[in-house]
C-alpha cells in the first residue's frame, strides 16, 4: 500500500485508471468537467501498474479501476 499512499499524498484528486476502460474515461471526463485539478495514473502504462493494482485490491477496490481518491 506504500505505492498508493505515496501517489495520492498531497494531491487533491487522484484517479487510478486503465487507458482502455470506458468507465474510467467517463469518470475522468466527469471530474474534469467540474474543473478539478486531477492526477491520473494509467495502470496499464505505469511502470508499477501491476503492483499498484494489487494494492488497490487489498484496499477493497473491486474492481480496482476506476479508483478515485479525493482529499
Amino acid at each position: 500500500m506504500a505505492n498508493v499512499t505515496r501517489l495520492v499524498k498531497d494531491k487533491a484528486v487522484v484517479i487510478f485508471s486503465k487507458s482502455s476502460c470506458c468507465i474510467c474515461h467517463n469518470i475522468k471526463t466527469l471530474i474534469c468537467s467540474f474543473g478539478a485539478n486531477l492526477t491520473v495514473y494509467e495502470l496499464d502504462e505505469h511502470a508499477y501498474g501491476q503492483q499498484i493494482e494489487k494494492e488497490l485490491i487489498a484496499l477493497g477496490c473491486k474492481p480496482c479501476v476506476p479508483a478515485v481518491f479525493i482529499r
